[in-house]
C-alpha cells in the first residue's frame, strides 16, 4: 500500500507541472529513474511543453 500511495504522490506532482527535477529530488529518485518509471506521466506533458514553447518564441520576435 505505501508503494502505491507513493506513485499516486509522485504522479500527481508530475501531472501537476511540478518540474521534474524537484519531483526527482523530493521521491529520493535521479531524474533518469523517475523518467523510467514515470514516462507515461512525463509523456502526457510534451504537448503542454510543445505549447509554451511556441508561445514562448512568439512572444520573443
Amino acid at each position: 500500500m505505501p508503494y502505491s500511495l507513493r506513485h499516486a504522490g509522485v504522479s500527481l506532482w508530475l501531472a501537476s507541472g511540478v518540474d521534474p527535477t524537484e519531483v526527482a529530488r523530493r521521491a529520493g529518485h535521479s531524474v533518469a529513474v523517475l523518467s523510467r518509471f514515470y514516462a507515461k506521466v512525463l509523456d502526457g506533458k510534451r504537448d503542454q511543453a510543445n505549447e509554451r514553447i511556441e508561445r514562448a518564441l512568439r512572444e520573443a520576435e
